[in-house]
């Protein structure tokens, strides 16, 4: 519900929101179905759809990957970091609150981090760290052509 208010006010704002009402049959105007059109929304979310795929791996997080800004962010740049993974996109949601709100939209998930790779939705610090655990983690980062270095110093160790 905050996202739809936040997102009706932005349009307000911009001068691009359009409200349709319904009129019901003993003349009193009703807001039978309020139904929120704004161009901005959709040219973020087609801003979004291609972020995600520009890179083979792509984070929505709180602060940077030098400096994350909370916990949950944190835990998945130290686990990409444990895995090797390096070179992926990074984009602050704090910096832009279009951005911030667009992200969550777009992947119907509600927090902050989200993981993408190849441009499909992962999920958020909890999903990583399940996958981290149970291997999966490993097995997605093969698909990418990312060899885990997890995977690579256990058979330096051997």
């Amino acid at each position: 519900m905050n996202n739809l208010m936040w997102t009706a006010g932005r349009c307000l704002r911009s001068g691009s929101a359009a409200f349709f009402l319904s009129r019901p049959v003993d003349g009193g105007v009703r807001l039978a179905s309020a139904r929120l059109l704004c161009a901005a929304s959709s040219d973020i979310q087609k801003d979004l759809g291609e972020m995600v795929k520009k890179d083979k791996v792509v984070v929505f997080m709180k602060g940077t990957p030098a400096q994350p800004m909370c916990g949950f962010s944190n835990a998945v740049v130290q686990i990409l970091r444990m895995h090797g993974v390096d070179s992926y996109a990074a984009y602050n949601v704090l910096e832009d609150q279009d951005l911030r709100q667009g992200i969550k939209v777009f992947s119907n998930w509600p927090t902050i981090p989200q993981v993408y790779f190849n441009g499909e939705f992962v999920g958020g610090c909890d999903i990583l760290l399940q996958m981290h655990q149970n291997g999966d983690l490993v097995e997605e980062l093969k698909k990418l052509g990312i060899s885990s270095a997890l995977v690579d110093a256990e058979k330096e160790s051997k």
